[in-house]
């Protein structure tokens, strides 16, 4: 398979991050996270998505959450410095991003946004992200994405 580069993956060999691109067949009528993890066979622990917010006092944040959890924006506000966020809309996301639904990278955004990781990333030697691209996704280590995003490392799923 012909190798794909995105601004994400530029951003991590400049950097020398090391990762690894997956490829997976792409599902246009559901391009969440479950589907994601279901066509490439991984522990839905392992297979993360990336939220983009915008908080009242802060303006637009990014989280990166386990794809089978909920998001606490009480939470995610709270860390954030805001009273309250809310996820941007969809159709707003290519214009601050650069990013489509189903392939937004937490990496290699038009700007850099106060980025948030949950906690439970720590858990695992890898995990995987979108690498900017729908069907594309890193493997990564947790420590070498909070390092490429800039990540604080917090709880902001809600619980079960």
């Amino acid at each position: 398979m012909k190798t794909v580069m995105t601004n994400a993956a530029r951003i991590l060999d400049r950097t020398k991050i090391p990762y690894q691109i997956v490829h997976y067949e792409v599902d246009e009528g559901d391009l969440g996270a479950g589907r994601v993890t279901a066509r490439l066979g991984l522990d839905p622990k392992v297979v993360f998505k990336t939220l983009v917010l915008r908080g009242d006092r802060t303006g637009c944040l990014v989280c990166i959450v386990p794809g089978e959890e909920e998001l606490d924006l009480k939470k995610t506000a709270k860390v954030s410095g805001n009273k309250s966020c809310a996820l941007i809309p969809m159709k707003e996301l290519p214009a601050v991003t650069g990013y489509t639904r189903g392939g937004c990278s937490p990496i290699g955004m038009k700007k850099r946004f106060p980025t948030f990781i949950h906690s439970t990333a720590l858990g695992h030697p890898e995990i995987h992200v979108s690498a900017g691209r729908r069907g594309l996704q890193f493997r990564i280590g947790p420590g070498d994405l909070i390092a490429a995003a800039g990540a604080r490392v917090v709880d902001i799923t809600a619980r079960r």
